[in-house]
């Protein structure tokens, strides 16, 4: 597993003009081909009227699969301009679509590679990026007499509360870098005077906003 990457934070749309034509932007995030193939099929079904539905995905750990599709636009000028730009924002799991309706006035090549090059770039705003990061589930029980100088520290400090779970004692589900584990360990059984229960979980990607 990665130990961090970037990817989009979920579904987004947006739609510019350019020299008449309009340029409709959809995005999401697939993590495997189906998904992002049903994405695609998806968009084409809603504007089955629209001139072109070009496409572009790029999934995998280490982007395996890479597709470009120009529906039509001239060789190269839509689909590769599209995957190029998730190429440059180091983006993994991400399918993007853009629909055009032709406006009337021809782009050329360069036009073209550019409006499509545009389309996606304002469409990943619309999206908005995130970073996964690879981190370690802590469970902390500790007693109901310390949650709250726990719950302030931690809520202060580098590392991010996951759950919480009441019951007879309470116990804390928090997200810790690897690398940080022991540096927790000892911080946090300083905090409760030795007197927490720590207990090492799974690892899970925790997802935090770039942009």
């Amino acid at each position: 597993m990665l130990q961090k990457y970037y990817t989009v934070k979920g579904y987004g749309e947006n739609e510019i003009i350019i020299e008449k034509s309009r340029f409709i932007c959809y995005i999401n995030r697939a993590t495997t081909e189906e998904e992002a193939v049903q994405f695609i099929q998806k968009i084409k079904k809603k504007h089955w009227d629209a001139t072109h539905n070009c496409s572009a995905y790029i999934i995998g750990e280490h982007d395996q699969i890479q597709k470009a599709n120009d529906d039509g636009e001239p060789s190269g000028t839509a689909g590769i301009p599209m995957l190029e730009v998730l190429k440059k924002k180091g983006l993994k799991d991400t399918v993007a679509v853009v629909t055009r309706y032709f406006g009337g006035i021809k782009l050329g090549a360069g036009g073209l590679v550019r409006a499509y090059g545009k389309a996606v770039s304002e469409g990943l705003k619309a999206a908005g990026i995130v970073e996964r990061r690879l981190a370690r589930v802590m469970h902390v029980t500790i007693d109901y007499t310390r949650l709250g100088k726990v719950e302030n520290e931690l809520r202060s400090s580098i590392y991010m509360i996951k759950d919480i779970h009441y019951s007879e004692n309470v116990e804390l589900e928090i997200f810790v870098d690897e690398t940080k584990k022991q540096t927790f360990i000892e911080w946090m059984t300083e905090l409760t005077n030795g007197r927490a229960e720590i207990v090492e979980g799974e690892t899970e990607y925790l997802e935090t906003d770039v942009s």
